[in-house]
C-alpha cells in the first residue's frame, strides 16, 4: 500500500489510479464538513477555552498565549492570546499587558460581566475593542491580527486590534512604470491599499465594503466607489458576482478576476489591472469600481473599455499634444505587433507587386538562400523569441536579462549565418517584439502574441484577403464584448461627440468640460 502511494506521489493527477484521486477528493470533502460543523458553546473555565484554541490550532507554535493575574485581592486569571507574525507585540506588551497588570483595578464587588466592561472603558488604550462570546468570529478575528483577552469565570471574550507584523514598504511599482508621477505603489496590505487611495480622494462619498472570500483562506476582498458618481447598476452587478464566487482559496486577484468575467472564451481583458494609486484613483472619479484583495498589489477596476488599455495615467500629466501624440503611437505599435509578421508573409508570398522593384529584388535574393518559406521562417522566429522571452522572465534577475539578450544575438547571427532564416526576417520579429513590449498594457501584448499566430496562418493561406477577413472577425467580436453592460468598444460605437473627448485625443482641459466617464447621468447600457 505505502509503495503505490509512493508511486502515485510522483506521477501527474492525470496517471494516478483512480483510488488516488478518490482519497483526495474524500479529505477535501472531510475538511469542508469539518468547516461546517458548529463550534462548541464558550466555556466560562479559562483551562478549557486555552485548550479547545490550541487543539482548533492544531497545537502551532505561532500561537501564543500569556497568563497572568489582574487585581491582587481577587486573583482574577486572565490570558492573552494571539498569532505570532500577525500580531504587533509591542502593542500587546505596552498598552494591554502592562495596563492589566497595574494594581488600579476596582473590581471587589462587580460581577465578571461588568469587570470586562469596566476593563474595556479603563484599561485598554487600543482601537477595535469588541465583546465576544461566539468561537467562529472569535478566530477569524485572530487570523486578522487581532489578539484575545479572556477572563476566568466568563463566557465572555475580548478582541482588540493589535494587526502588526512584517509587510512589503511601499515602493514604486515594477510593472506601471512613468516618467512623471506618484513612485508610490500598491503592497500587500489591503488596509495600506485602501488608505493609499484616500489619501488621494479625501470625500467621503468614496465608499467601502468589505467581504470574505474563499472558504479555506478566508480572503478579505473590498471594493470600493464614489457614491455620487458611480452607477448604482454597476455597484449591485459587482458586488452580486462577489457574492456568488463558491472557491476553496483566493490567493490573489486573479483569482476574483476569472470569476467575475463576462466573457471567459476570449484572448481580450475585460478586467483592467494597476499597482498604481494615481490610476485607481482617477478611475474612481471616471465612475468605475475598484476591487482589492488582501495579499496582491495588484487590484482590479471595472467596467474596462478597449481604448483604456492604450492609455497611461502619465498622460495627464503632460502636455495636451505630447500625449495625445503618444497615445496614437502607442496604437500604431500595436497594430505593428499584431499584423507585422503576417503582412510581412502574406506581401512575399502572394502580393509580390506591393513591394517595391528594388526591395523585392533584395529579399528574392535573401529567400532564395533560405531552405524554409516565409511562413515556416516566422513561425521557427517567433516560437524561438518567445523561448527566449519566457527564460528571461523565469530566471534570477542577475542573469535574465544577459541570457535573453545573448541568447537573441547569438542564434539570431547563427540562423542568418547558416542559411535557416533571412536578415529580413529576423528584423520583422525584432520590431514585432519591441513593439509588443512598448504596450502599454502587458495582458493586451499577451493577447496579440496569442492572435498574431492566428493571423500568420490566415496570411499563409489567403494572403492580404486571410488577414482581413480574420481582422473583420476580431472586430466584430471587439464589438461583441461587454464589461459588467458597457460595451467594451467604447467610446469608437458612441454617436455622442462628448464621449470622444478623452478617447484617442486628448484636448486641452481648458477646452473640455471634464466630467465623470461612467456616471449615473450616462448609466451602462444593458
Amino acid at each position: 500500500m505505502n509503495q503505490s502511494s509512493n508511486r502515485n506521489r510522483h506521477k501527474p493527477l492525470s496517471q494516478q489510479s483512480p483510488n488516488s484521486n478518490q482519497h483526495s477528493t474524500e479529505k477535501l470533502d472531510t475538511w469542508q464538513q469539518d468547516q461546517t460543523k458548529p463550534e462548541p458553546i464558550v466555556s466560562k473555565d479559562l483551562d478549557t477555552n486555552l485548550e479547545y484554541l490550541r487543539k482548533r490550532f492544531g497545537h502551532s507554535s505561532d500561537l501564543v498565549t500569556r497568563q497572568f493575574v489582574i487585581h491582587t485581592s481577587i486573583r482574577m486569571r486572565v490570558a492573552i492570546v494571539y498569532v505570532d507574525g500577525l500580531a504587533n507585540q509591542d502593542i500587546i506588551q505596552e498598552d494591554i499587558i502592562q495596563q492589566l497588570m497595574r494594581d488600579e483595578l476596582q473590581a471587589s464587588n462587580m460581577s465578571k460581566e461588568q469587570l470586562i466592561r469596566y476593563i474595556t472603558e479603563h484599561f485598554l488604550p487600543v482601537g477595535g475593542v469588541q465583546v465576544l462570546s461566539d468561537w467562529n468570529t472569535l478566530i477569524s478575528n485572530m487570523l486578522l491580527g487581532q489578539s484575545v483577552l479572556m477572563l476566568h469565570g466568563t463566557n465572555q471574550m475580548v478582541t482588540m486590534s493589535t494587526t502588526g507584523g512584517n509587510s512589503r514598504s511601499i515602493d514604486e511599482p515594477n510593472t506601471d512604470v512613468v516618467i512623471r508621477g506618484p513612485r508610490e505603489g500598491f503592497i500587500e496590505v489591503l488596509r495600506t491599499n485602501t488608505a493609499l487611495i484616500r489619501r488621494r480622494i479625501r470625500n467621503p462619498d468614496l465608499w467601502l465594503e468589505t467581504m470574505q472570500i474563499g472558504t479555506a483562506t478566508q480572503t478579505n476582498v473590498s471594493i470600493m466607489y464614489m457614491k455620487s458618481i458611480a452607477p448604482d447598476n454597476v455597484v449591485n452587478e459587482v458586488r452580486s458576482r462577489l457574492k456568488k464566487i463558491e472557491l476553496d482559496a483566493v490567493l490573489e486577484s486573479g483569482y476574483i478576476e476569472k470569476c467575475i468575467e463576462d466573457q471567459n472564451w476570449t484572448p481580450f481583458p475585460t478586467v483592467f489591472t494597476t499597482e498604481r494609486p494615481d490610476s485607481a484613483a482617477a478611475n474612481l472619479l471616471e465612475g468605475k469600481v475598484v476591487i482589492l484583495v488582501d495579499g496582491t498589489p495588484f487590484v482590479l477596476v471595472v467596467p474596462v473599455v478597449f481604448n483604456q488599455f492604450f492609455q497611461v495615467v502619465e498622460d495627464y500629466y503632460s502636455r495636451y499634444d505630447i500625449s495625445t501624440a503618444l497615445r496614437i503611437l502607442r496604437l500604431i505599435i500595436f497594430f505593428i505587433s499584431f499584423i507585422g509578421p503576417s503582412f510581412y508573409i502574406a506581401a512575399t508570398t502572394y502580393h509580390q507587386e506591393m513591394i517595391p522593384t528594388w526591395l523585392l529584388i533584395s529579399l528574392l535574393t535573401q529567400l532564395e538562400a533560405t531552405p524554409f518559406s516565409g511562413f515556416t521562417e516566422a513561425i521557427l522566429m517567433e516560437i524561438m523569441f518567445e523561448i527566449l522571452r519566457e527564460a528571461g522572465v523565469r530566471l534570477p534577475k542577475a542573469i535574465g536579462p544577459a541570457v535573453s539578450i545573448v541568447g537573441a544575438l547569438v542564434i539570431g547571427q547563427a540562423s542568418v549565418q547558416a542559411g535557416l532564416v533571412s536578415p529580413a526576417m529576423v528584423i520583422v520579429v525584432s520590431v514585432t517584439a519591441i513593439s509588443s513590449f512598448a504596450t502599454p498594457s502587458f495582458h493586451l501584448a499577451i493577447s496579440a502574441r496569442l492572435l498574431r499566430f492566428v493571423l500568420m496562418v490566415s496570411a499563409a493561406t489567403l494572403g492580404l484577403f486571410g488577414i482581413i477577413m480574420t481582422l473583420i472577425m476580431i472586430c466584430a467580436h471587439l464589438c461583441s464584448l461587454r464589461s459588467f453592460g458597457v460595451p467594451y468598444m467604447s467610446p469608437f460605437t458612441s454617436t455622442l461627440r462628448t464621449n470622444h473627448d478623452d478617447s484617442l485625443f486628448f484636448l486641452p482641459r481648458w477646452l473640455t468640460y471634464m466630467k465623470p466617464k461612467l456616471s449615473k447621468s450616462n448609466s451602462p447600457v444593458k
